[in-house]
């Protein structure tokens, strides 16, 4: 018999995505069906297909582009009023002025383009090493893969402290529970089952789903991918809301600091546009001198110094095995006073073995290490005290599995247990509970007191101890937090966490830069104190999460100063102290890597996670170590303050000698019978002089400008620019005098000295102001920043006697000026070196404090917790 093709109509659908609203409608089971995938996953070859179909779990690119970088360039309104300036002037017969400015103009941008680009670059190449990564069945296997690898009908595995990595029908629950703040608001979290809701339900009411982005902070479940990338709800949310980064108060104090030029050159070039004009000047010469003038005020590169600046910090510290997530973190990392870290990995070597099993009364007991690994998971990302237990010579695979396990009670940071429902080979049924040691003594009338004693005896050692109990059971599952209770007490199972060695000499270092540390911690006060002594910081006072239950706001704020080790608490109670310790105006960083640190990473001025930590706690953070070492982490405070140290150099350097150049060019249009210098001779002299300022992002720090975090002081900035200005409009005004006393100069020979003039001596005393010790002889500079700056000079000195002097309007020069020069010269450093000495011991016994920007506050932290999902919507590759 002749076959047939099968219909349109009776042919399989192609796999396709489901809305999460039509996925938490229909049972797990139409779900599955609809989407062509089954409980155990996707197969290889099935996986493949859909990736190439649905492409990867990404919401957006975070690659660096190069036109969204170019017209960042051209947002300067002087720049592009001097454009059109160039063009008018083009059209009116000034064709030579009107190239010249435009090719100053196109060099201006493309410094900037160039440096600023390759920070992006530097940016993305950061970016690509933060990997998260989630647990999928894939031909029923379980795999680990990265979460730009899932695609619609993958089955997931959910834990405690992941972020969701995409939308999900979820197919298994226990005791699940998700933070959905940053899609609903709800502050509550949220449970979750596998049961089905009304149609047409809100997102909010979903019960059956869990949705990309946020967070699973209690229980365990399993589900199957409904949606991926923009296709999810957090996805279309992301892109319709745009990247949108809040300022960090670095570029806070960068718009404070453009806002003083922008009233300095509004008065100076007012007042020259005025003066040329009052003296019968051509509009169109007085016009683009004054624009001139008030583009020379600005450090034009700026920009580009601190882009180069932040990028070449960005590499540093990325060799150190630190990742800064966005580059302007790396002053605010410089900035950090007070630092909050947790104990495990940090101050301890992390490897966490197995000891032994103690009875009650302190004696061995094996049957406690058994009912251990019966209330543990055996997953290899599981809990690292689980791991030690299976790990231990006493661990038998095949004695646990004679228990059938009909219920778990996942863990969770507010009640610190687990607890499984199991029957027994013999027959019988149990609740096995275990967790910290206070938890189940709660839980357990009439423990024996020699409990207490063996307790004491473990922590003081420094060893972790968990309690593990029983009682009989005959209910049948699920368990509830109300199940745990009337237990019996087996024993304890102690585990060693050694200090670690590099700990103590990591602790001096952050010491010597000025940074407190203070631990918060999980474990029992008596171990954190223990190991705290055994490297050398005093631990004070040591609060609990029950003494903080007990101080006010206020109270603990005078606690504060004293305590060191804050032990037992919870992750509302971390946040709490990071907010205390920020109120007492310090900078906090905070150093943690598990769900229950991420709001204490919100709540802190950097928050700092590790690779290996959680999906959550690593997107909360703005930094993130490749190893978990104070020492990883003292490079960066180190590599913060170096890169802060050296754009202050190029603000102060910059604003002084530009503010000096102008007023001498407003001195010196008033009382000339010409323009002292033509606009673009001006243009030409800031351009040089910022192109030799390039190399500052190289330079060396003095060890003292790295022992303590360093603030923007727009002050201090106006003092400098009013002290510095006018040494170097002297010598200036030295020069005016020379030129027509001496040379009896007319406008174009007078012009070409004033500029090799003022081009020599504003970049040559960049050595002088670099330091605030003696030039040369106790601060050298770096390499590259003496050969660009002597480069320059030497460019500055020979442009007039080539080719190209006629067309910019110099005149070669006598050799007698150069004589002259040298002696202003050397005059002119002596005389800045003396007004450095007085001004620096002149200054404030108390530097004037950043200004705490409340609105950065709390839109840094609303971006932090809305960046909670950023694995979930990784960047493209």
């Amino acid at each position: 018999m002749k076959q047939t093709a099968p219909s349109a109509a009776t042919a399989p659908e192609p796999p396709r995505m489901m809305g999460v609203r039509e996925a938490g409608a229909l049972p797990t089971e139409q779900v599955l069906q609809a989407l062509g995938g089954t409980a155990g996953g996707l197969s290889t070859v099935e996986y493949q297909a859909r990736r190439e179909r649905f492409g990867p779990n990404a919401v957006r690119s975070h690659g660096a582009h190069a036109l969204p970088v170019l017209m960042r360039q051209l947002r300067s309104p002087l720049l592009v009023l001097l454009a059109v300036t160039a063009i008018a002037s083009f059209f009116l017969g000034e064709r030579t002025d009107a190239v010249i400015i435009g090719v100053i103009l196109a060099v201006s941008v493309g410094l900037g383009f160039f440096n600023e680009y390759r920070a992006e670059r530097s940016a993305q190449a950061l970016h690509d090493q933060i990997t998260h990564r989630v647990t999928v069945l894939r031909g029923g296997e379980a795999e680990s893969v990265d979460v730009v690898e899932l695609v619609p009908g993958d089955v997931v595995e959910l834990r405690l402290g992941e972020v969701v990595p995409a939308d999900i029908r979820l197919i298994s629950a226990t005791g699940v529970q998700c933070d959905e703040s940053v899609l609903t608001g709800e502050a509550l979290p949220v449970g979750k089952s596998v049961e089905p809701v009304p149609s047409g339900s809100p997102v909010a009411q979903l019960s059956g789903c869990a949705l990309m982005g946020t967070v699973v902070t209690a229980g365990a479940g399993r589900g199957v991918v409904v949606a991926t990338g923009a296709a999810a709800e957090f996805g279309r949310i992301a892109l319709s809301l745009g990247a949108h980064h809040p300022e960090t108060e670095f570029q806070v104090g960068l718009r404070r600091f453009s806002g003083l030029l922008v009233q300095v050159a509004a008065v100076l070039t007012g007042g020259i546009f005025v003066v040329n004009l009052v003296l019968d000047r051509p509009l169109l010469d007085a016009l683009l001198f004054s624009l001139a003038i008030a583009v020379g005020i600005s450090p034009q590169l700026l920009p580009a110094v601190v882009s180069t600046s932040l990028a070449a910090g960005s590499r540093q510290l990325a060799r150190r095995k630190v990742l800064v997530k966005r580059l302007l973190c790396i002053e605010d990392l410089g900035d950090t006073e007070v630092l909050f870290t947790d104990k495990t990995g940090t101050l301890t070597e992390g490897r966490i073995e197995f000891m032994r099993a103690l009875g009650p009364d302190g004696s061995a007991n094996d049957d406690v290490l058994l009912l251990g690994l019966v209330c543990s998971d055996e997953a290899v990302d599981g809990n690292p005290l689980d791991a030690a237990l299976w790990q231990s010579p006493g661990a038998s695979r095949d004695a646990v599995e004679r228990y059938e396990r009909l219920a778990v009670l996942p863990f969770d940071h507010r009640r610190r247990l687990t607890s499984v429902l199991v029957d027994t080979p013999a027959g019988a049924r149990i609740l096995v509970t275990k967790g910290a040691p206070e938890a189940v003594l709660e839980r357990c009338p009439g423990a024996p007191k020699a409990a207490a004693a063996v307790l004491e005896t473990e922590f003081a050692a420094g060893h972790r101890v968990v309690a593990v109990a029983t009682r009989s059971a005959t209910g049948p599952p699920p368990l509830e937090p109300s199940d745990e209770r009337d237990l019996t007490l087996c024993g304890f199972l102690v585990f060693s966490d050694p200090p670690k060695a590099s700990a103590r000499t990591a602790l001096r270092r952050l010491a010597g830069l000025g940074v407190t540390v203070k631990v918060i911690t999980g474990d029992n006060p008596s171990v954190a104190a223990r190991v705290c002594a055994d490297l050398g910081l005093p631990p004070g006072d040591v609060l609990t999460g029950a003494d903080l239950d007990r101080l006010s706001d206020a109270d603990l704020a005078e606690r504060l100063p004293g305590t060191t080790v804050f032990a037992r608490v919870d992750p509302e109670q971390k946040a709490r102290i990071v907010r205390a310790q920020r109120a007492a105006e310090v900078d906090v960083a905070f150093l943690g890597d598990g769900v229950n640190d991420a709001l204490a990473l919100h709540a802190a001025d950097v928050g700092i996670s590790v690779d290996s930590g959680t999906d959550v706690a690593k997107d909360a953070a703005d930094v993130v170590l490749l190893e978990k070492d104070l020492q990883v982490l003292a490079d960066g405070v180190v590599e913060g303050r170096r890169v802060f140290a050296n754009t202050i150099k190029y603000v102060l350097m910059g604003t002084s000698s530009n503010f000096g150049n102008m007023f001498s060019a407003a001195g010196a249009s008033a009382f000339l019978s010409f323009l002292p210098m033509l606009p673009s001779q001006i243009l030409l002299n800031n351009l040089l002089y910022d192109t030799s300022q390039l190399a500052i992002p190289t330079d060396t720090v003095d060890a003292e400008q790295l022992e303590r975090p360093s603030r923007w002081d727009i002050g201090l900035i106006r003092r400098f620019m009013l002290v510095f200005g006018p040494v170097s409009s002297l010598f200036d005004f030295v020069t005016f005098a020379v030129m027509l006393q001496v040379f009896h100069a007319g406008p174009v020979l007078f012009r070409t000295g004033w500029f090799v003039e003022s081009l020599a001596t504003q970049t040559l005393v960049l050595f002088v102001i670099r330091t605030r010790r003696s030039p040369f002889y106790r601060s050298r500079p770096s390499v590259p920043l003496l050969t660009a700056t002597l480069a320059v000079v030497a460019a500055g000195a020979v442009l007039p006697a080539t080719p190209l002097a006629g067309e910019l309007g110099f005149a070669p020069l006598p050799g007698l000026f150069f004589f002259v020069l040298v002696l202003m010269i050397s005059g002119y450093v002596v005389l800045v070196e003396l007004a450095k000495r007085w001004f620096f011991r002149t200054l404030p016994a108390t530097p004037v404090r950043r200004a705490r920007v409340e609105g950065y506050r709390t839109h840094r932290r609303a971006a932090r917790f809305s960046s909670a999902a950023r694995p979930a919507v990784p960047r493209n590759r």
